[in-house]
């Protein structure tokens, strides 16, 4: 089939490069001509893990292509997918300006018959504004379709080879034959592509961001009253995910949700509440608890000194708002970084992939170092912020050489907490009591590197 997508953020460059790789001809176009030139050479401006191979082979198979001409995109493609960007503006409402613009565009370069699909994600009613926009652009015959993604940033890839269902909301017959003909070849397992109404189609991708953040806020909740009641959230969280009605994803406590979906989507549909006579409260609560949860780990960290940070040094692992992701916005990172930068502490900080893009934002405010051990030299404390694998089974022993003092607060509640006290560490989680480090003997210091 002949497709074209619009824009080569996270959502249009996966989803381009994946009906590219089932033999669909592909073109996403992007109106930065640096970008495009880059994407052209083969060098992908975003960290995903299989993005890039799998970019580098269908350009070289010319099932993909890039171009800052959508007009000529347009012509060549039966389904056009709108997949810019809606960022939250002041109010928490979502920003349309360039849906509705690309939309406009699509309609203007038309020669015929198109399907015009919305994956970008929008407010209930968008496909009607765009609509209006097309009639009045065009003479031409065409569709509206929301075709929401339910992609996580890390496995994104993975997603949309092999999705867990396709929604498509379609106003005619004609449209979603073809949108099942498009994604047929990715459901061949017999999940589902679920047929819906266009503004249903809308609610589903809000409904599902809202929720999985409500499970995230709800477990953060919980774990801060562990902490004041004596209780274990690890042990809670056992307790509760093994009950089928609840399940385990998206129930670890930490610092809350981050990256562009979330947030930004958790906002938008209390704005669309508010525009519509309904208070939001259970998202109100969500979305006031993912802030609080961040301000209490910094809480945690001044108390431990005192309130007095200056000068302090503090090794910060994990820049990226969650694993297998370059991705700094709203990352729990940014937050405690500026928190503590405020009140003159120096920051050493460490992340496989998200260096470069942090370097954009704080320059040399804070320093970057080429490996975790390196970022813990004469370090006050550790800061465990983004849980890499790399960070789960480090060397206890040298990372106790490198640092001034043997202290760690953990976001992500990657360690076991006697094992650290025996270890000596003065350790600090989320939902579990800390402990301070002990002096070992050689013997348990032995058993504790063997493992035995």
């Amino acid at each position: 089939m002949k497709v074209c997508v619009v824009g080569t953020g996270y959502v249009g460059l996966v989803a381009g490069t994946c009906l590219a790789e089932m033999g669909n001809d592909v073109v996403c176009v992007d109106n930065n001509p640096a970008k495009i030139e880059a994407l052209r050479q083969g060098h992908v401006p975003i960290y995903e893990p299989g993005l890039e191979e799998l970019i580098r082979s269908n350009t070289k198979e010319e099932r993909l292509s890039f171009t800052t001409d959508l007009d000529e995109a347009v012509r060549k493609a039966l389904i056009c997918i709108i997949a810019v960007g809606t960022p939250e503006k002041e109010d928490g409402s979502a920003d349309l300006s360039a849906v509705l613009g690309v939309a406009r565009q699509i309609a203007s370069a038309m020669d015929g018959y198109r399907v015009i699909v919305t994956k970008s994600t929008v407010p209930v009613g968008t496909a009607d504004q765009i609509r209006t926009i097309a009639a009045e652009a065009t003479k031409h015959e065409f569709s509206v379709v929301s075709n929401p993604e339910f992609l996580k940033q890390g496995a994104a890839v993975d997603d949309f080879l092999k999705p867990d269902r396709v929604v498509i909301g379609a106003d005619s017959q004609r449209a979603f034959d073809i949108m099942r003909e498009l994604y047929g070849p990715f459901l061949r397992t017999g999940n589902p592509i679920i047929n819906m109404d266009i503004k249903s189609a809308e609610m589903t991708k809000y409904a599902a961001n809202a929720f999985l953040a409500t499970k995230i806020s709800f477990i953060n909740e919980m774990s801060t009253l562990c902490e004041k009641v004596g209780a274990d959230i690890s042990m809670v969280r056992t307790g509760i995910s093994t009950d089928n009605r609840i399940g385990p994803q998206f129930l670890f406590p930490g610092l809350g949700y981050g990256g562009s979906c979330f947030p930004k989507d958790v906002k938008a549909l209390i704005k669309t509440g508010q525009e519509n006579g309904h208070q939001m409260n259970i998202l109100e609560a969500v979305d006031q608890k993912n802030d609080q949860q961040r301000l209490d780990f910094i809480d945690k960290i001044l108390a431990y000194f005192e309130g007095d940070v200056k000068d302090k040094t503090f090794a910060l692992w994990g820049l990226a708002f969650k694993p297998r992701t370059d991705d700094l916005r709203e990352a729990p990172s940014k937050t405690i970084i500026e928190a503590l930068l405020a009140k003159g502490a120096k920051i050493r900080a460490f992340d496989p992939k998200a260096s470069m893009v942090a370097r954009q934002i704080f320059g040399n405010q804070i320093a970057y170092t080429e490996t975790a051990y390196e970022a813990l030299e004469e370090a006050d404390a550790l800061l465990l912020v983004t849980e890499w694998n790399e960070f789960r089974r480090p060397d206890f022993d040298k990372m106790k050489k490198l640092m001034k003092r043997a202290v760690i607060f953990d976001g992500r509640n990657q360690y076991e907490i006697e094992r650290m006290g025996r270890r000596g560490f003065e350790y600090y989680c989320v939902g579990r009591p800390g402990v301070d480090g002990v002096e070992v003997d050689e013997t348990e210091a032995q058993r504790e590197r063997t493992g035995v």
